[in-house]
């Protein structure tokens, strides 16, 4: 159980993190693009990677330090539930973005395995719908 676990967070991470929404522009070496004089050049590709080796690290460190866990305690039991919900967290919650040059806006990697929904189902229990003034959000 631990192994799934471990490789459920790996593959989370890899989801979550991979640096897909980049412009193909930041793939440049950071001698060929082009910044302004007073910026200092900085290239998203490599902080992406810094962020997939930073949450793999964090993977591996929690997974270690929980494996002297016997197998029938409760500590373990509850541990890969922390794992696995963790894993669902970063592959169904997390979305990446990325500025767009000269906007203040971001542009968001949304993948297939995102969890959508519209607002009302995420405000009310059991998927009661809003109402008001008679008339929901698809009206």
């Amino acid at each position: 159980m631990a192994s799934a676990a471990y490789r459920h967070l790996l593959r989370a991470t890899r989801v979550a993190f991979n640096g897909s929404c980049l412009p193909p522009s930041s793939l440049l070496p950071l001698t060929q693009q082009r910044q302004p004089e007073d910026q200092p050049v900085s290239n998203p590709l490599t902080e992406d990677i810094a962020i997939l080796a930073s949450a793999r690290k964090q993977v591996r460190s929690t997974i270690l330090t929980n494996r002297s866990l016997s197998l029938e305690s409760p500590e373990y039991t509850a541990a890969i539930a922390h794992a696995e919900s963790v894993a669902k967290f970063l592959t169904q919650n997390l979305v990446q973005g990325q500025k767009t040059d000269g906007v203040e806006t971001y542009k968001l990697r949304i993948h297939e395995h995102t969890e959508r929904g519209d607002n009302d189902t995420i405000k009310m229990p059991d998927g009661k719908k809003v109402t008001i003034d008679g008339k929901t959000c698809k009206d």
